[in-house]
């Protein structure tokens, strides 16, 4: 794999994601954490408590195992990316909540996890896979590429808005490109094995996508009996940072094998989520006609 790109461009990609973030947000996305508490809390429990559970299930119940294991649960850890905002805009959802739960819960990602990608090491782990997870490094490199950025982006948007707003779609454009680039590597640097992992992995990382997207949605229709707000929460249950799953399986952790179920769920999600947004779209227009 061509390790510049994995050494060098996935951070840079993680940094202008996160920036990217920063540019759409202002301080009203942090003040609706406190005027909406409810369809935050229930969005936030989906994403830091439900998705790591569904996929111990899926996990479990597809029989995954080893690297194969650990790299789908690593995923499951992450924030969601932009493309989250960018689909519940296209999906006419609450955006303003899918950018405070992207911001809030990729500020609370970094603590989490080092400590829960440790552990998944230590639990899916073969004997033969003695890796130590460098919990310390994670930290600070995930601070670095996902807290700082953030804030960065928060003040160039509180003083150049105009920019801000212009820069926004590029970003997005430009980590998909990226995503795009280093699973391509990865594929190339597995070679002849691909095929076999893409059949071991595959079907658990369709599962988990799909089950986490309904997951999403039901609780959030049950418990906010609000429609934006519900198709936003699904959307950000089912819109993982890949790139930042990359960073950790390849970048900290230098294993492709780790990286195939993240590889496949960022390429997955595009379509279910495009499928949701579809589906999205002909609802609000049948309510609105």
């Amino acid at each position: 794999m061509p390790s510049a790109l994995i050494e060098i461009g996935l951070p840079i990609a993680l940094i202008l994601i996160m920036a990217g973030v920063g540019l759409s947000l202002t301080r009203a996305d942090f003040q609706r954490v406190y005027h909406q508490p409810k369809s935050f809390f229930i969005g936030a429990s989906c994403q830091l408590i439900l998705l790591p559970a569904l996929a111990v299930t899926t996990i479990a119940l597809t029989g995954l195992s080893g690297e194969l294991a650990i790299g789908l649960f690593i995923l499951a850890l992450c924030p969601g990316g932009t493309t989250s905002n960018l689909y519940t805009y296209l999906a006419k959802g609450d955006v303003g909540l899918s950018v405070s739960l992207t911001a809030v819960v990729g500020f609370i990602t970094p603590f989490t996890l080092p400590f829960l990608a440790a552990w998944a090491i230590g639990y899916y782990g073969q004997n033969n896979t003695l890796l130590e997870f460098p919990v310390l490094k994670a930290w600070l490199q995930l601070i670095v590429v996902g807290v700082i950025p953030v804030l960065a982006g928060m003040a160039i948007n509180a003083k150049w808005p105009e920019f801000a707003k212009k820069a926004s779609p590029y970003i997005s454009r430009f980590s998909v490109a990226v995503l795009l680039l280093v699973i391509i590597s990865i594929c190339i640097k597995l070679e002849d094995k691909l095929v076999d992992y893409l059949i071991l992995a595959g079907p658990a990382v369709i599962v988990l996508n799909l089950v986490s997207m309904l997951a999403g949605f039901l609780v959030a229709r049950t418990f906010l009996h609000q429609v934006t707000q519900t198709r936003t929460i699904t959307l950000e249950v089912g819109l993982q940072n890949g790139t930042l799953a990359l960073l950790v399986t390849t970048g900290l952790l230098g294993n492709e094998v780790m990286s195939i179920a993240p590889s496949i769920y960022s390429l997955f999600m595009f379509i279910s989520a495009g499928l949701f947004t579809a589906w999205a779209i002909k609802q609000h227009k049948q309510v609105h006609h």
